[in-house]
C-alpha cells in the first residue's frame, strides 16, 4: 500500500508539472510557483475561481444567461478547477494510502508472536 500510494503520488505530481501550470501572481497562497503539488493545485483553482467571479460578476456557469458571452469562459474556469480539484483530492488518496499502509504494517509487527525461547537459553538460567 505504501508503494502504491508513493507511486501514485509521484504520477499525479508528474502529469501536473507536465502541464507547465504556475500559480498566478495575484493568488493567496503559491503565488509564482509551478502548480505539481496539492497546495499549488488548491492555490491555482482558487485564484482561477475569484478571477472568474470578477469576469461574471459574481455569476456561476449556471447562473448565466445561455446568451451570456463570458458563458464559455466560466464553463472553462469551472472544467479547469474541477481538474485541479480532483488531483488534490488524488493526492489526499495518495497520502492516505502511504498513512495507512505504515500504520497496517505497524499493527502487523504488533501482533507477530514472540519467538519461542530456545531450550539451551531456557535451561541456562
Amino acid at each position: 500500500m505504501v508503494i502504491a500510494g508513493v507511486a501514485t503520488w509521484v504520477v499525479i505530481s508528474t502529469t501536473l508539472a507536465d502541464q507547465k501550470i504556475t500559480v498566478a501572481d495575484d493568488a493567496d497562497c503559491a503565488a509564482g510557483d509551478d502548480v505539481n503539488g496539492p497546495i499549488s493545485a488548491y492555490c491555482q483553482a482558487d485564484v482561477i475561481d475569484h478571477h472568474t467571479q470578477e469576469i461574471t460578476g459574481g455569476k456561476t456557469y449556471a447562473e448565466l444567461d445561455r446568451e451570456d458571452p463570458v458563458r464559455e469562459t466560466a464553463m472553462d474556469s469551472a472544467f479547469l478547477q474541477a481538474s485541479l480539484f480532483t488531483s488534490v483530492v488524488a493526492f489526499g488518496v495518495a497520502g492516505m494510502a502511504v498513512v495507512l499502509g505504515i500504520v497496517l504494517t505497524l499493527i502487523g509487527f504488533g501482533m507477530r508472536a514472540p519467538a519461542p525461547e530456545r531450550a539451551d537459553t531456557a535451561a541456562a538460567t
